[in-house]
């Protein structure tokens, strides 16, 4: 497990919620009607196929940004409206929220990404739901995982921990976004080309690149990244 994974599920304080997430993570599969379904590693699967973090290693990212944007609402709920929040709750679900997405793709010969057959039949948000639900965990956890896609999702936030991790999951969602597609739409318009494919880290260094030195950096910068 990646140590920053690690570090994160480590700040829950209940030793048996934090146990549960270890094994739920590190498991990394589900056995319906008598059959094994496993998926891909969390470090180098993505989060989505065409959307936010859609290249190897996004899940991974997405799951550590979302808990630095929680950990910051909490600290706003709590030092500036003198809210209470339950961390433990939060950080459960933000490791959590987006965990069976690792067994919905399949990565193709082509380095591009398609749906399993498992996910072809159930989507993923029912799938942890239904095995966090068969494996006891608390309610309000379950709650802030079936609740993270907000109006989109099959129930909406219901209670301040659930509302915390569906708008840093947005927050980071549409970070990711945004960055990727000013980075392609610059790339495009200094070079001409397309680039099918970038992370966001990569995203950043070109948005960054042209901030700083203009389309000559920018220019330069794309050509250091596309060195093997």
């Amino acid at each position: 497990m990646d140590s920053r994974l690690r570090g994160v599920i480590n700040k829950v304080r209940d030793k048996s919620l934090r146990r549960k997430i270890f094994d739920l993570v590190e498991e990394n599969s589900i056995e319906i009607d008598g059959k094994k379904f496993e998926g891909l590693p969390f470090e180098t699967a993505p989060a989505s196929i065409m959307h936010h973090h859609n290249y190897p290693g996004g899940i991974l990212e997405h799951a550590l940004s979302v808990a630095e944007i929680a950990s910051t609402l909490c600290d706003c709920v709590e030092k500036v409206y003198r809210g209470k929040v339950d961390r433990d709750v939060v950080i459960s679900g933000v490791v959590l929220h987006d965990l069976y997405k690792t067994l919905s793709y399949v990565e193709r010969s082509n380095g591009t990404y398609g749906l399993t057959p498992l996910a072809e039949r159930v989507d993923h948000l029912s799938l942890i739901v239904a095995e966090m639900t068969r494996k006891e965990f608390p309610l309000d956890v379950i709650h802030v995982v079936c609740a993270h896609h907000g109006d989109a999702g099959p129930i909406t936030p219901k209670t301040v921990e659930a509302l915390i991790c569906h708008l840093a999951d947005l927050i980071d969602s549409q970070l990711n976004g945004e960055v990727i597609k000013a980075a392609k739409y610059l790339v495009k318009d200094a070079t001409g080309e397309f680039l099918d494919r970038i992370t966001a880290k990569e995203a950043f260094e070109i948005v960054h690149s042209k901030t700083i030195g203009g389309w000559e950096d920018l220019r330069r910068t794309v050509e250091k990244l596309r060195e093997p």
